[in-house]
């Protein structure tokens, strides 16, 4: 399939959050094709006002930080063409998000966890932070995601895909995404979670089976001949619940939509996305609502 040549960022920290970052963006990058750019952010002190930055504990933290990058690099190896970068600046995720902002990143991955269970999802203040403002696809990494060989890569790709507005860009990345790592797309249609309470069960049926046509027919049309894709409807009262019911492959993405509250370009989590984090135990991907579908104001960014 095709492959995508704007690199994947790792947000790196020598933790076993940063690992399980490290670990899933090889896999990323490796399944397509992707270069693979590991940043470690430091914090911005020489702007401190409470103390003058000690130039000689600086050089010890730039140093540390350094060695930390080596490790980096040395778990690496040869998985993947790589390169190692040392940032500064007042948050971890300003300092990734202008690293990725930079070098036209793909994908920004970061480690989900923070003290949550194994293999699930608890956002940490950087990926928090990130998916308030990255206008970059960001992949948070479950805990337990170093622990899974790099050579099993990438198997499926999974795309959560409702009824409202910003469904066609997530329905291009999730296919594109698809097609550059040659692995089957699974549509995961929720128009039946979507809907008003209190429809009978026949009219959430065909809503559900109209909803499934129309996105498979549509993904079909620009997927590659050779990319397999399937639909299914998601079953239950709740997301939290079709989740639960729905086989989820160790190595597979799951793409969701960041939600229609977000800032144009904007990610932000919505509570679709929100409720399938807890369930999930493979990482999410969370794209940002609108690429294409909103007109860029006079005097933003294109």
């Amino acid at each position: 399939g095709p492959r995508m040549t704007a690199p994947v960022v790792v947000g790196y920290t020598a933790t076993d959050t940063g690992a399980d970052a490290l670990a899933l963006g090889i896999r990323l990058a490796r399944a397509i094709g992707a270069p693979l750019e590991v940043a470690l952010v430091l914090p911005d002190d020489a702007r401190s006002v409470i103390t003058p930055p000690d130039a000689a504990y600086a050089r010890l933290v730039a140093e540390q930080a350094e060695r930390w990058l080596a490790e980096a690099a040395a778990t690496i190896r040869d998985a993947v063409p790589h390169r190692e970068h040392l940032r500064h600046a007042d948050s971890f995720a300003e300092g990734l998000l202008g690293f990725a902002d930079e070098i036209g990143a793909g994908y920004i991955v970061v480690g989900a966890a923070n003290g949550g269970l194994r293999g699930r999802h608890r956002l940490g203040t950087v990926a928090s932070e990130l998916l308030h403002s990255s206008d970059v696809p960001v992949v948070l990494a479950p805990e337990g995601s170093r622990r899974v060989d790099p050579a099993v890569g990438i198997s499926r790709v999974t795309a959560a895909i409702g009824s409202r507005p910003g469904a066609d860009v997530l329905r291009e990345e999730s296919i594109a995404l698809s097609a550059a790592a040659s692995v089957p797309l699974r549509l995961l249609s929720l128009v039946t979670v979507d809907l008003p309470p209190g429809l009978e069960t026949g009219a959430i049926r065909i809503a559900g089976a109209r909803h499934a046509e129309e996105v498979l027919s549509q993904a079909r049309v620009e997927l590659p001949s050779d990319v397999a894709a399937e639909v299914v409807v998601a079953d239950g009262d709740s997301i939290e619940e079709a989740v639960r019911d729905l086989p989820w492959d160790p190595a597979e993405l799951v793409m969701v939509g960041s939600s229609r509250l977000a800032q144009p370009r904007r990610l932000f989590l919505g509570s679709t996305a929100a409720k399938m984090l807890h369930e999930l135990p493979v990482p999410l991907v969370v794209v940002p609502r609108s690429r294409a579908d909103v007109s860029t104001p006079e005097g933003s960014r294109p």
